[in-house]
């Protein structure tokens, strides 16, 4: 491992990163114990995870680790699960449901637990603000704190009116919303960054520039790759929205679309004016808009959504809209980044993990919420392939149906949904 430059995609992130790290790429054959393929959060927390348990793990990420969806995302880490609790409770009962919500807790706790465990420098700050942008869903909102304080003894959550929330956010776009405490962000780079230094020197072998070709279906669990083959009792797959052609099962489960986030000029003391506390926040829109101040005092945004391979010619522009919709008053400010990033939906938002068959095991699909559940499906991962599944299976008997139309069909299908959706968001 050595020190290098930036490496990563153009990025207020990747401007910004510390410490960036340099691994070979893999240029014969190998073995271990596990192969990981994709050097995100998931691949990264497994690897880690895995090597800390005493197994030899070779992970390969087809550019740099982070260079994904872990290293371009809002940097926002949630609570509990992408769906809410009375929701899991109608579809699975309310063991499951209590199970999950559990479970994407202690999700929160091992991101923070390993921010200080291995001095990650990241800009952790606390606090997450969910923010209502129609008046007719306050009372589902009342319905579902109640639920969260009543059944699942949540004390962290603060209920704030429409002159609260304009006070906290510096708009006057939303009815309502709440406060978590609990919740909150991060730079997401120099976490997954972090991630990668914790995992090598933990023993993990971690190759980049090194393309997974093909997994094995038969036999052996083999990864071919264009300069070595890696023989390993245990396959992971943690790509991901970047997996095309690695397993057409998963991706007939699991879709990649594209976001787009942009950043500000330094605001200043006007940042500090905009949002006092510093929190996140996350508005009730199905297309979700994000935003927060970054360390430096600029408005991070995101807002946006495109389908299909192509990113718009002008993120900045394509941005800048959804922005001034909360922040008119910004309409002066310079944006000095903006960039998309390949995220991975379900059907019904839940994370799919899966045993696949002996020896291959894939995460991915995290619809939104990643920084914590894609972290904590890599221990979850170690786990299952330590002969400790219990927890795991807790996600893997999620139901994760085929996206219609298959894998062919399912851009086209994904874009007429979500233009219906964007349409509900307006009305």
């Amino acid at each position: 491992m050595t020190r290098q430059g930036q490496a990563h995609a153009p990025s207020y992130y990747a401007a910004t990163a510390k410490g960036q790290i340099n691994f070979s790429s893999l240029d014969s054959d190998a073995r271990a114990d596990v192969c990981i393929i994709g050097g995100g959060y998931t691949g990264l927390s497994a690897a880690l995870h895995l090597s800390e348990r005493g197994y030899s793990v070779v992970l390969i990420e087809a550019h740099k680790v982070g260079w994904g969806a872990s290293g371009r995302n809002g940097g926002q880490l949630h609570s509990a699960q992408r769906r809410e609790q009375s929701t899991l409770e109608k579809w699975f009962g309310k063991k499951h449901a209590h199970q999950l919500f559990d479970l994407g807790e202690e999700a929160k706790a091992l991101v923070k637990g390993l921010i200080k465990k291995h001095e990650i420098d990241c800009d952790w700050q606390d606090g997450l603000i969910h923010a209502i942008h129609k008046r007719r869903y306050l009372d589902d909102m009342a319905r579902e704190i109640d639920l969260l304080q009543r059944e699942y003894s949540v004390r962290d959550v603060t209920m704030l009116s429409r002159d609260e929330i304009a006070a906290a956010l510096g708009t006057n776009a939303y009815f309502g919303g709440w406060r978590e405490q609990s919740a909150g962000h991060l730079h997401p780079l120099n976490y997954a960054l972090g991630l990668a230094r914790a995992a090598h020197f933990a023993g993990a072998r971690i190759y980049e520039n090194t393309a997974a070709l093909s997994v094995s279906t038969t036999g052996s669990p083999r990864v071919t790759t264009q300069k070595g083959t890696i023989n390993a009792d245990h396959i992971i797959l943690a790509g991901n929205g970047y997996l095309h052609g690695i397993d057409v099962d998963t991706e007939s489960r699991v879709m990649p679309l594209h976001n787009f986030v942009l950043t500000t000029e330094p605001l200043g003391a006007r940042g500090d004016k905009l949002i006092p506390n510093r929190e996140a926040a996350a508005d009730s829109r199905f297309v979700v808009y994000y935003w927060r101040l970054t360390k430096d005092n600029r408005l991070l945004f995101g807002g946006g959504e495109t389908y299909g391979q192509a990113f718009p010619k002008d993120i900045k522009a394509f941005v800048r809209p959804h922005m001034l919709k909360l922040y008119p008053q910004l309409s002066d400010v310079k944006i000095d980044y903006a960039w998309g990033g390949t995220l991975a939906v379900t059907m019904k938002r839940l994370p799919y993990l899966r045993r696949l068959r002996r020896g291959l095991y894939t995460a991915c699909g995290y619809s939104g919420q990643g920084v914590g559940t894609a972290t904590f499906a890599g221990k979850l991962l170690a786990e299952a392939i330590a002969g400790e599944s219990t927890r795991f299976d807790v996600f893997s008997k999620l139901p994760a149906p085929p996206f219609p139309g298959g894998r062919m069909f399912r851009t086209p299908t994904l874009a007429l949904a979500m233009t219906w959706y964007a349409l509900r968001d307006r009305l």
